[in-house]
């Protein structure tokens, strides 16, 4: 663990972070988001995420490794649980590219849409290469067109997100020092004020 740790940033920050707390928080979090969204087996799931902001500092500027693997570990587990696909995304400098497993890229036609890039925390951010090292088949995507997701820190993942985004307040504003938003999805209504809907799709 020392050996793959090293060729990571360290951060003096997170020292003093209880990641175990951190881990729990996020899949607890992560669990509550999905059952809200009511997101179902087989769908993209996408989250922002920056460590900088976790830890109280402005967003790419103090990127963690092991604050990244603690939120990691803790948002995977509730994805896999609801058997989601997990999407991280990777951070400007990378274009927002998305990091997910290649069943899911199968799975949902995205293959078109891969690119040839390696996250790392100075370029993709210290949440999608802990990702990209613990998918059985990481591949990068230029987008996808997620059912919901989460967003720690403002990272923006709205242009990941299918047509019509909704916000969806959780019991939780913050996730260590970083400010949350989330968003489900829902249809297009269409046909006006003599159109009737489906009440399950709102």
């Amino acid at each position: 663990m020392e050996e793959k740790q090293s060729l990571h940033i360290e951060n003096s920050l997170a020292e003093h972070l209880d990641l175990a707390s951190l881990e729990e928080e996020s899949y607890l979090l992560c669990k509550e988001f999905i059952e809200k969204a009511k997101l179902k087996k087989g769908q993209l799931f996408v989250v922002g995420c920056s460590t900088s902001e976790v830890l109280g500092e402005k967003i790419g500027t103090a990127s963690s490794y092991p604050t990244a693997e603690a939120l990691f570990r803790g948002i995977s587990r509730a994805a896999k649980e609801a058997e989601l696909y997990l999407c991280t995304q990777c951070c400007e400098h990378l274009n927002r590219a998305i990091i997910t497993e290649r069943e899911a890229a199968l799975a949902h036609g995205l293959m078109p849409y891969r690119v040839n890039v390696i996250p790392k925390e100075k370029a993709g951010g210290s949440f999608s290469t802990v990702a990209y090292e613990s998918f059985r088949e990481p591949v990068a995507l230029e987008k996808v067109r997620a059912d919901g997701g989460i967003d720690i820190g403002d990272t923006f993942i709205g242009m990941h997100l299918k047509e019509v985004a909704v916000p969806l307040r959780l019991s939780k504003k913050t996730l260590g020092s970083a400010h949350i938003t989330a968003a489900r999805v829902r249809p297009k209504f269409v046909g006006g004020s003599r159109a009737v809907y489906d009440e399950s799709l709102l």
